[in-house]
């Protein structure tokens, strides 16, 4: 699409991959969980230590979505150790895929998860898989779209609620 550009984040983008977190997890969650669950998940999984570690790990990248100059979304793959739970060599995580509101419907979403395809057939793995709360219909259907299915459950924190999120899987050879 015309005015987007997928740019790889490295460290000196740790603020903006922040904001851009924590905008889009509170966009697409606030209003189904507490204010005190969502600040605990927040301030863990987007602290700067907590981002600066994972733009380290040499198996995990991230991606942003620039629409027009502005950062429309986000995309986080990990590949061997730094899944978060498979870590097997032959898969790729997508672990986020995150798009602000005002870019929704714009082919954002649609872009970062072509660019974790390519990714995938770069490394030359078997499969890409992910995990999605089960709450979560518009993602679910998004990924069933692009050919992903259910193949497990698992628990996913949020705060101190135990939410269950489907694992689902899209095999590329």
């Amino acid at each position: 699409m015309e005015g987007m550009d997928i740019e790889r984040v490295n460290l000196n983008d740790i603020s903006r991959l922040q904001d851009i977190g924590i905008q889009t997890f509170s966009e697409t969650f606030s209003a189904e969980n507490t204010a005190e669950n969502m600040t605990k998940y927040l301030h863990e999984k987007f602290s700067i230590e907590q981002l600066t570690t994972e733009l380290n790990n040499k198996e995990s990248e991230f991606y942003f979505d620039i629409h027009d100059k502005h950062i429309a979304g986000y995309l986080k793959v990990n590949f061997g150790q730094a899944q978060t739970e498979l870590k097997e060599d032959n898969a790729l995580e997508i672990e986020r895929i995150y798009v602000l509101q005002e870019y929704q419907g714009k082919k954002v979403g649609q872009l970062l998860y072509e660019k974790a395809i390519q990714i995938a057939q770069h490394i030359h793995v078997d499969y890409i898989w992910l995990g999605v709360w089960e709450e979560n219909t518009k993602a679910i259907s998004f990924y069933r779209k692009n050919g992903f299915i259910e193949f497990d459950k698992h628990i996913f924190n949020l705060g101190n609620d135990e939410q269950t999120d489907l694992m689902m899987k899209r095999v590329l050879k």
